[in-house]
């Protein structure tokens, strides 16, 4: 082999060493949607498998964990719950029913950032029921800014607080609430005032029976469901229109803390609360993100 042979096979050899040793990075995906092949085969719908950097939850778990601004909307939430409830004692006459606040729990007084940590050391891209089963019962919350100030406050001034959840980790569940409660130092831990769903989504049964012998003052969650079950709605407009149909409860009546990681504002976009992490499912959330888009010059 002559020395120009002996030169173009060393570096025929080193250009395949470094293709072998590139990882091969999944592109976004287009602004088209499913296209079948020359055939006419249907797509086969496939798993994502992408760079950790390529999680579609970074953003909105950075933001959860270092934003000072998540932080001070939680205090802006229970300032204004405060107030309600300084409101209604000031209102409150002798024969009065007693008052009370209902509260969600999770991201509403328990914060979760732990898990979504999880998540994104592991590449999930969307809540993950198996994964939050197994962490509920770690007991690695934390109270959400303020929280655990304003039941406190609550119970100073006799205002009762009730806690209404919607999980199922199996029969342990309702004592895996209990733990977390406890926990972090909420009073309010008894039978009477934490309820516990676990084969229902729907909290107005559990609210309305709550309000037959207590004056409401103010409900606290993160998801318009935790209110009124009437936003229960898998289209993005409808749920929105009905939202502002009560625009004046919110901030008075309705308390809104900040989610951008989950919740049925995905439902309403994928048909489901925890979708699979799919070409189609990313191409979907690149559809949502660009509903209102400029186009430029």
């Amino acid at each position: 082999m002559n020395k120009i042979s002996q030169i173009f096979t060393r570096a025929i050899n080193a250009l395949l060493i470094t293709a072998l040793a590139t990882p091969i990075a999944i592109a976004a995906p287009t602004q088209t949607n499913n296209v079948t092949n020359s055939h006419h085969t249907q797509p086969t719908t496939k798993t994502m498998t992408t760079n950790k950097n390529d999680n579609l939850l970074i953003s909105a778990v950075a933001w959860k964990q270092t934003a000072a601004e998540y932080k001070a909307l939680y205090y802006q939430a229970f300032n204004m719950a405060k107030m309600q409830v300084d409101l209604a004692l000031a209102k409150q006459q002798a024969n009065d029913k007693p008052l009370a606040v209902i509260s969600d729990l999770d991201d509403t007084l328990l914060n979760a950032s732990n898990y979504w940590g999880y998540m994104i050391e592991h590449n999930k891209a969307f809540f993950d029921d198996p994964i939050w089963d197994e962490w509920v019962p770690t007991n690695h919350y934390t109270a959400t800014p303020g929280a655990l100030d304003f039941v406190k406050y609550c119970q100073s001034k006799g205002v009762d607080v009730f806690y209404v959840s919607n999980r199922d980790q199996g029969d342990s569940t309702y004592q895996y609430a209990v733990g977390n409660l406890i926990h972090l130092g909420f009073p309010f831990v008894d039978k009477q005032h934490l309820i516990v769903q676990r084969d229902a989504s729907n909290k107005e049964p559990a609210q309305q029976k709550i309000m037959q012998d207590y004056n409401v003052v103010v409900f606290l969650g993160d998801n318009l469901n935790d209110f009124q079950r009437k936003y229960y709605s898998q289209n993005v407009d409808e749920r929105t229109r009905l939202m502002e149909e009560d625009k004046a409860l919110f901030g008075s009546k309705f308390i809104l803390m900040p989610n951008p990681t989950d919740g049925h504002w995905i439902r309403a976009i994928f048909g489901e609360s925890e979708p699979k992490d799919t070409p189609e499912n990313r191409q979907r959330f690149f559809e949502a993100a660009t509903k209102s888009a400029w186009k430029g010059n």
